[in-house]
């Protein structure tokens, strides 16, 4: 990859970074974050331009793209660290739930490639809508189901 910087420390396990990437040099300390938490692998930090206030982002340190090149080993990890997130930020807002995202590649609008889960607290009646519903058309939710399965 262009931009592949050297391994940086990062507690006991150190993390691959990439120069030009603006959450590595977050990780760095070479950009300022509000930071709402850390270890040796993930880090959390506010969302600077949140949907809802108390929207916070949580990050793995070593770069990775998105959830397709994420490390296996690491997901149980990853998991415990956004819920132990999640439940602050619903406690912190008093919110009534949350939404948990990721946008993975363009065109579902990531716009930093560096894997990131936005954690969003909800609350009934707070303007925010859900994705708009579609319907398949007799038959073709089989085909669908098929051609995904044929990937597996």
């Amino acid at each position: 990859m262009a931009g592949k910087a050297k391994k940086a420390a990062a507690g006991s396990k150190p993390a691959v970074l990439e120069n030009d990437c603006i959450f590595c040099k977050i990780i760095k300390g070479e950009i300022p974050c509000s930071k709402v938490l850390e270890d040796n692998e993930f880090l959390a930090f506010m969302d600077i331009r949140p949907i809802i206030k108390g929207h916070a982002l949580v990050i793995p340190k070593s770069h990775c793209t998105n959830i397709l090149d994420f490390p296996k080993a690491e997901e149980t990890d990853l998991v415990e660290f956004i819920k132990k997130v999640a439940k602050a930020v619903v406690k912190a807002t008093d919110a009534d739930g949350f939404n948990l995202g990721m946008n993975n590649g363009e065109a579902a609008g990531q716009v930093v490639m560096h894997a990131h889960f936005h954690i969003i607290p909800r609350f009934k009646d707070d303007g925010l809508v859900s994705w708009p519903h579609k319907e398949y058309a007799p038959g073709e939710i089989e085909g669908m189901r098929n051609k995904i399965k044929s990937f597996l």
